[in-house]
């Protein structure tokens, strides 16, 4: 019965770790407020940025 449960914990901990995927995080187009520039980055660049345009798969910030 204890190696069942084993079993059973073993094969439904497997079977989690299986179904989950990593992607990649998207990238955004950021304009500063400041300047009028713009960048991309997967990450929020903070304070006096605005997201432009996005999601995008790529660092180039294109649909490619």
């Amino acid at each position: 019965m204890k190696k069942l449960s084993v079993f059973v914990v073993v094969a439904g901990a497997l079977l989690v770790a299986l179904s989950l995927g990593a992607a990649p995080a998207p990238w955004y187009q950021w304009q500063s407020l400041a300047t009028g520039r713009y960048m991309c980055s997967a990450n929020d660049p903070g304070e006096g940025w605005k997201r432009h345009s996005g999601p995008y798969r790529n660092g180039a910030c294109r649909d490619d």
